[in-house]
């Protein structure tokens, strides 16, 4: 039996986590850390209702279950928030990650940890794992700072960079792109949307065999997850009216400068996924075709 911890249960990834590897519970032993009740809709798994801001609570539950995999999907990812509130930034998404490492060396386990494309400062683009990051905002840097833990440590590790993950699972306290985009459209609300922003969106569902076959494979290092083809976040837009036949003549395109937003956004992002073809023998497809896929589980 494979034990896995995955930190962050309730949340959109935490919850794809649960139903991906629950589907195989022969093989993995799933225990899901969050805070207050188990929000997933399922109970054949051990929740574990935690702070893992507390570092002797975590500490000692991690070193009671002495799980094989951490999954770390818990992160403050409010960009606005994270330039707002350095402090609460920098404990989930740093210090966290520093007591995840300590005691995954005492137990020889392997930490899964995700990332994202705001460490990079959007100039480039289509970028590769071996890139210098170049964070523009306080939440891109403390990212950033968490991948560097995980590379000076001595554990294994996996970074799995990725970018504006969408998705739908059981009970949601966030929503994201293409549930907002859809929302608004269904009501018939026209909805302002930056064209000078580039990114590859991810389906969570990817993000989550991602997670997958980073154990099954045990690959250590950092791979990018994301879709295949660069769009601009307005473009990202009009083809979630297109696929869900919303009327995208409600979408008006506007440049970042007019939104006065408290942290600063890379304007090009985007990855190479010549490593994860090759390491991780993954394929990402389109966006498009991840929101067909997406409908056809929401219908």
């Amino acid at each position: 039996m494979i034990k896995v911890v995955i930190t962050g249960s309730n949340g959109l990834l935490g919850q794809s986590l649960l139903n991906l590897l629950l589907q195989e519970k022969e093989k993995y032993q799933v225990f899901g850390f969050s805070r207050g009740g188990n929000r997933s809709g399922r109970n054949d798994f051990s929740y574990v209702s935690i702070d893992i801001t507390n570092e002797e609570d975590l500490k000692e539950t991690i070193l009671k279950i002495k799980p094989n995999f951490i999954i770390n999907t818990a992160a403050m990812t409010q960009v606005d928030d994270c330039e707002v509130d350095k402090q609460a930034c920098d404990l989930l998404n740093v210090t966290v990650v520093k007591w995840l490492v300590e005691v995954s060396q005492k137990i020889n386990t392997h930490l899964i940890h995700i990332s994202t494309d705001f460490i990079f400062d959007g100039i480039k683009g289509n970028y590769k794992e071996t890139d210098t990051p170049n964070p523009l905002s306080y939440y891109g840097l403390s990212k950033l700072k968490s991948e560097e833990i995980l590379i000076n440590s001595n554990i294994n590790y996996t970074i799995l960079r990725t970018i504006l993950v969408f998705g739908k699972v059981y009970d949601m306290s966030r929503s994201n792109i293409v549930l907002w985009v859809k929302s608004m459209l269904e009501k018939g609300n026209e909805i302002t949307i930056v064209d000078d922003q580039y990114r590859t969106p991810t389906y969570v569902e990817d993000l989550a065999l991602a997670c997958k076959i980073s154990m099954d494979k045990k690959a250590t290092g950092i791979f990018n997850i994301s879709s295949n083809e660069l769009l601009s976040v307005f473009e990202i837009a009009q083809e979630i009216a297109d696929v869900f036949h919303l009327d995208k003549s409600l979408i008006k395109p506007i440049s970042t400068s007019t939104l006065n937003q408290t942290a600063p956004r890379p304007a090009k992002t985007g990855f190479d996924l010549s490593k994860t073809n090759t390491i991780l023998e993954f394929y990402p497809k389109s966006f498009k075709e991840d929101l067909q896929r997406f409908k056809d589980i929401i219908r």
